[in-house]
């Protein structure tokens, strides 16, 4: 991995008064750090689009104007990267992983998230319901940039970041839990910053 980082440098302690919302091992920035583990893609909105499937089948599908009829909602969170930044306020917009989900009208207790750039993560389908998860399109009152996965990215806030998958264009619904792109490498299945589960066996 050959990550670009803006402002990766430039970690402190958390404001005063703001120390609990720190998880352990981690550290408080202003910036936002880019880190991707390969070329960045460039989908032009016109050709994007997302997709539910269950064990691989199609089950619904948005174009990207058909996504931006859907009801989205603008989510401030604080979110935690695995590398130890964290980021206070950050603002979001995005369509909730419920309303996507309903949609399609499909369960199942496990979610694999499939990307542009052969990026994958691993999700309990309870971390991404529930109010928990959105697929986000916009951040700062703005498009998202693509260096921060745009057109769309999944957002899983209280997870580690990379369980955030930039780039998003499918969720696949399934039976059993198995791992991601990172998660082949030795990352954590579930990773939550408070327990620290950075790795397999935390």
């Amino acid at each position: 991995m050959s990550p670009v980082s803006r402002g990766f440098r430039h970690l402190t302690r958390a404001p005063a008064g703001r120390e609990g919302r720190l998880p352990p091992g981690q550290y408080f920035t202003e910036g936002f750090p880019v880190l991707s583990a390969g070329p960045t893609p460039r989908t032009p909105p016109e050709e994007w689009t997302f997709s539910v499937t269950r064990g691989g089948q199609a089950v619904k599908s948005w174009t990207w104007e058909e996504f931006q009829g859907l009801p989205a909602e603008d989510i401030t969170v604080d979110i935690h990267c695995v590398t130890r930044w964290s980021k206070f306020d950050t603002g979001w917009r995005g369509v909730s992983v419920d309303t996507l989900l309903a949609q399609a009208g499909v369960d199942a207790p496990f979610v694999m998230a499939f990307c542009d750039g052969d990026y994958t993560t691993n999700l309990a389908a309870a971390d991404i319901t529930g109010g928990k998860a959105w697929v986000a399109f916009g951040f700062g009152g703005g498009p998202l940039a693509a260096e921060h996965g745009g057109p769309a990215r999944l957002l899983v806030p209280h997870l580690y970041f990379w369980k955030s998958a930039k780039w998003v264009r499918r969720l696949d619904l399934r039976e059993r839990d198995e791992p991601g792109f990172w998660e082949t490498y030795g990352y954590h299945m579930h990773g939550d910053p408070w327990r620290e589960q950075r790795y397999a066996g935390d």
